[in-house]
Protein backbone atom coordinates (compact mmCIF):
# COMPACT_ATOMS: atom_id res chain seq x y z
CA UNK A 1 0.00 0.00 0.00
CA UNK A 2 1.25 3.42 -0.73
CA UNK A 3 2.14 6.01 2.12
CA UNK A 4 -0.70 8.56 3.25
CA UNK A 5 -0.03 11.54 1.73
CA UNK A 6 -2.00 15.08 2.16
CA UNK A 7 -5.44 15.08 0.45
CA UNK A 8 -6.28 11.37 0.92
CA UNK A 9 -9.25 10.39 2.40
CA UNK A 10 -8.46 8.88 6.28
CA UNK A 11 -8.01 4.94 5.48
CA UNK A 12 -11.20 2.83 6.59
CA UNK A 13 -11.65 -0.81 7.36
CA UNK A 14 -8.94 -0.68 9.85
CA UNK A 15 -10.34 -0.33 13.62
CA UNK A 16 -8.84 1.30 16.26
CA UNK A 17 -9.53 0.07 19.87
CA UNK A 18 -12.29 2.29 21.39
CA UNK A 19 -12.13 5.15 18.41
CA UNK A 20 -13.65 4.22 14.85
CA UNK A 21 -11.92 6.32 12.41
CA UNK A 22 -15.75 8.27 12.02
CA UNK A 23 -14.21 9.86 14.62
CA UNK A 24 -11.87 12.06 12.99
CA UNK A 25 -15.35 13.30 10.73
CA UNK A 26 -16.34 16.43 12.65
CA UNK A 27 -12.90 17.37 14.66
CA UNK A 28 -8.91 18.33 14.12
CA UNK A 29 -7.43 15.24 15.62
CA UNK A 30 -3.35 14.83 15.54
CA UNK A 31 -2.45 11.00 15.39
CA UNK A 32 1.03 10.69 16.90
CA UNK A 33 2.55 7.17 16.20
CA UNK A 34 5.54 6.11 18.19
CA UNK A 35 7.67 2.64 18.00
CA UNK A 36 6.76 2.21 22.22
CA UNK A 37 5.51 3.54 25.03
CA UNK A 38 8.67 4.33 27.31
CA UNK A 39 11.26 3.74 25.39
CA UNK A 40 14.08 6.77 25.08
CA UNK A 41 13.24 9.03 22.50
CA UNK A 42 9.34 8.54 22.79
CA UNK A 43 9.42 9.32 26.64
CA UNK A 44 12.24 11.91 26.46
CA UNK A 45 11.28 13.73 23.95
CA UNK A 46 7.87 12.72 22.04
CA UNK A 47 5.42 12.59 24.24
CA UNK A 48 6.93 15.70 26.29
CA UNK A 49 6.74 18.13 22.95
CA UNK A 50 3.21 17.33 23.33
CA UNK A 51 2.62 17.77 26.45
CA UNK A 52 4.69 21.26 26.32
CA UNK A 53 3.05 22.23 23.22
CA UNK A 54 -0.90 20.96 24.31
CA UNK A 55 -2.35 24.73 24.64
CA UNK A 56 -0.69 26.19 21.55
CA UNK A 57 -2.35 22.76 19.33
CA UNK A 58 -5.47 23.43 21.10
CA UNK A 59 -5.26 27.06 20.09
CA UNK A 60 -4.80 26.10 16.05
CA UNK A 61 -7.81 24.17 16.35
CA UNK A 62 -6.87 20.38 17.69
CA UNK A 63 -9.57 18.75 19.27
CA UNK A 64 -7.39 15.71 20.35
CA UNK A 65 -4.21 14.10 20.51
CA UNK A 66 -3.92 10.53 19.99
CA UNK A 67 -0.84 8.45 20.54
CA UNK A 68 -0.71 5.26 19.29
CA UNK A 69 2.16 2.05 19.40
CA UNK A 70 2.54 -1.60 18.73
CA UNK A 71 2.14 -1.66 22.92
CA UNK A 72 -1.36 -2.92 23.87
CA UNK A 73 -4.28 -0.64 25.18
CA UNK A 74 -2.99 -1.62 28.89
CA UNK A 75 0.88 -0.34 28.30
CA UNK A 76 -0.88 2.19 26.22
CA UNK A 77 -2.85 3.56 29.61
CA UNK A 78 -0.24 3.63 31.82
CA UNK A 79 2.50 5.35 29.66
CA UNK A 80 -0.82 8.51 29.41
CA UNK A 81 -0.92 7.76 33.51
CA UNK A 82 2.88 7.85 34.31
CA UNK A 83 3.63 11.07 32.53
CA UNK A 84 0.68 12.49 34.53
CA UNK A 85 -1.66 12.81 31.46
CA UNK A 86 -5.44 13.77 32.61
CA UNK A 87 -6.32 16.45 30.00
CA UNK A 88 -9.47 13.76 27.56
CA UNK A 89 -8.26 15.48 24.91
CA UNK A 90 -5.01 13.32 24.79
CA UNK A 91 -5.41 9.52 23.97
CA UNK A 92 -3.24 6.72 24.19
CA UNK A 93 -4.08 3.86 21.88
CA UNK A 94 -2.61 0.21 20.51
CA UNK A 95 -2.19 -0.39 17.12
CA UNK A 96 -1.80 -3.45 17.94
CA UNK A 97 0.32 -5.58 15.55
CA UNK A 98 1.08 -2.47 13.92
CA UNK A 99 -1.88 -3.08 11.52
CA UNK A 100 -3.00 0.30 10.50
CA UNK A 101 0.90 1.57 10.39
CA UNK A 102 1.36 -1.60 8.03
CA UNK A 103 -2.09 -0.09 5.73
CA UNK A 104 -0.54 3.07 5.22
CA UNK A 105 2.94 2.10 4.48
CA UNK A 106 4.83 3.18 7.84
CA UNK A 107 6.19 0.43 10.01
CA UNK A 108 9.52 0.28 11.85
CA UNK A 109 10.22 -3.70 11.15
CA UNK A 110 7.12 -4.94 13.03
CA UNK A 111 6.64 -1.92 15.33
CA UNK A 112 4.58 0.92 14.29
CA UNK A 113 6.37 4.10 12.60
CA UNK A 114 7.48 7.51 14.20
CA UNK A 115 5.05 9.86 12.21
CA UNK A 116 2.36 12.27 13.02
CA UNK A 117 -1.03 12.99 10.95
CA UNK A 118 -3.53 15.63 11.19
CA UNK A 119 -6.62 15.03 9.68
CA UNK A 120 -9.22 17.68 9.84
CA UNK A 121 -12.91 16.63 9.53
CA UNK A 122 -12.08 13.65 7.95
CA UNK A 123 -9.45 14.56 5.46
CA UNK A 124 -5.68 13.97 5.83
CA UNK A 125 -3.75 17.61 5.91
CA UNK A 126 -0.77 16.53 7.07
CA UNK A 127 0.96 13.15 7.26
CA UNK A 128 4.72 12.55 7.58
CA UNK A 129 6.58 10.21 8.94
CA UNK A 130 10.76 10.58 10.56
CA UNK A 131 12.95 7.70 9.21
CA UNK A 132 16.19 9.12 11.11
CA UNK A 133 16.82 7.33 14.09
CA UNK A 134 15.46 9.26 17.36
CA UNK A 135 14.29 12.00 15.39
CA UNK A 136 10.89 13.83 16.00
CA UNK A 137 11.08 16.59 13.66
CA UNK A 138 8.31 16.18 11.29
CA UNK A 139 5.97 14.27 14.20
CA UNK A 140 7.20 16.21 17.33
CA UNK A 141 4.63 18.72 18.34
CA UNK A 142 7.05 21.34 16.67
CA UNK A 143 6.90 20.18 13.28
CA UNK A 144 3.23 19.62 13.38
CA UNK A 145 2.45 22.76 14.74
CA UNK A 146 5.21 24.69 12.10
CA UNK A 147 2.22 23.08 9.35
CA UNK A 148 -1.21 24.08 10.80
Amino acid sequence: MAPLTPGSPFPEGVSFTYVHPTEFQNKKVVLVAVPGAFTPTCQEQHITSYLANLDQLKAKGVDAVIFIAYNDAFVMSAWGKANGVKDESILFMSDANAEFSRSIGWTNGERTGRYAIVVDHGKVVYAEADTTRGSIAHSGAEGVLAKL
